[in-house]
């Protein structure tokens, strides 16, 4: 499937590539879903000039984590792989995903490399932020940011795709969750069950919100579907709010969007600290 959008960023990547005016470091900085991987690895297929979707280089490397982060471990290596003569003569070329979840000692590690790189060699971070990185490696980075698609643009680049507006208003501009649901019919009815138990459970007393709470911290993985899904549903619906002015649930705008602001800080406190999930959801039902 080919790349959707960012025809910018991919011109200008390109245009350096082919004149040799590449940096040896770049941050692609977006929202998850957004392809940033899948322009990085058409960067690299083109200074290896080799399809690395379906073969291997020898000149080419990706870190991905390990447990849920990357390890000082993997970063020696990388750094140890940078350090051999080019198989081709040429770049050597290293992806980075999810590079946020590189710890401390893995970013302390890796910053002697930014600081003197050797030969012809890039190296692209791929992250969700900026945010967790230490502000040493950001200075020595260029730093590409991607943003959501517009509508018309994942119209023009899904055309024709079942269920397509509603994909749309649930994707946010992503274009990888785009193809992920287009793929996958279930996930799509998945979703749709999940706004239905949301709706259920605002009209329902506290004892049915935290039984729900209960059982959604047992299970993250579809706690962190669940927010994600109410969120989406919360946050389209504000936005129809502000044109119609036709209530959700007899919500008003501003009790809308002080639900949102609660569900973020709760994706937030989840995905950043050790906070008692249950309890995060119990505090979320009562805002509901």
């Amino acid at each position: 499937m080919e790349i959707i959008g960012y025809k910018k960023q991919r011109d200008f990547l390109k245009k350096a590539a082919e004149k040799g005016k590449l940096p040896h470091a770049y941050l692609f900085s977006g929202q998850e879903k957004l392809g940033k991987k899948r322009i990085a690895m058409e960067v690299a297929s083109l200074i290896l000039k080799t399809d690395l979707s379906k073969t291997q280089h020898p000149d080419f490397m990706m870190l991905q984590p390990l447990e849920g982060e990357i390890k000082i471990e993997q970063v020696r290596d990388l750094i140890f792989w940078l350090s051999l003569k080019s198989f081709s003569g040429s770049y050597k070329v290293a992806l980075i995903d999810q590079a946020h979840l590189m710890n401390f000692s893995a970013q302390t590690a890796f910053l002697k490399t930014l600081e003197e790189p050797k030969g012809k060699t890039l190296i692209i971070l791929i992250s969700k932020t900026a945010e967790h990185f230490l502000p040493t490696i950001l200075s020595r980075v260029e730093i590409m940011k991607f943003l959501p698609l517009g509508r018309k643009e994942l119209e023009q680049g899904f055309k024709g795709a079942k269920n397509l507006d509603e994909i749309i208003d649930i994707s946010l501009g992503r274009p990888g969750l785009v193809a992920e649901y287009i793929a996958d019919s279930k996930k799509l009815e998945e979703f749709r069950e999940r706004v239905q138990k949301l709706e259920k459970m605002v009209r329902s007393d506290y004892s049915l919100r935290f039984q729900i709470a209960k059982d959604l911290s047992e299970n993250v993985e579809e706690m962190d579907a669940s927010l994600d899904a109410w969120l989406i549903h919360f946050r389209n619906a504000f936005l129809k709010m502000l044109s119609s002015k036709e209530a959700l649930l007899g919500y008003s705008l501003k009790k809308m969007a002080s639900i949102i602001a609660s569900m973020q800080k709760t994706r937030f406190l989840l995905s950043t600290t050790n906070a008692s999930p249950r309890l995060a959801l119990e505090t979320l039902m009562l805002e509901l």
